[in-house]
């Protein structure tokens, strides 16, 4: 797993929603936990180039930089279809969670 420093206070930001509270029930401290242990499995990514703009939503050209920067293989979203082309383009598969674990599994 591949973040920015931007990319990460992204999903802090995100996940401290009232609407995403209310439908994961962590209070403050535990999300503070789930935070902490998430960033102690993040390979951290510093941005040396920008290829924006490539996509329409620039949360997702977040992803997109950390991706291309930390030289991932996929993508892994339930997003896909904001990610079209950036295969082509960039040389990265972009796969839904389940597709990944199916070729996890082979």
């Amino acid at each position: 797993m591949l973040a920015t420093p931007a990319l990460f206070l992204e999903y802090e930001e995100v996940l401290s929603r009232p609407e995403h509270r209310a439908i994961h029930g962590l209070d403050r401290r535990e999300l503070d936990a789930v935070l902490d242990d998430l960033a102690a499995l993040i390979v951290p990514v510093e941005v040396r180039f920008q290829w924006r703009p490539q996509l329409a939503d620039a949360d997702d050209e977040m992803v997109l930089e950390a991706a291309i920067n930390g030289r991932a293989g996929c993508i892994i979203t339930y997003n896909t279809k904001d990610f079209a082309g950036v295969s082509k383009n960039f040389n990265l598969r972009v796969l839904t969670p389940a597709a990944a674990i199916k070729e996890i599994k082979r």
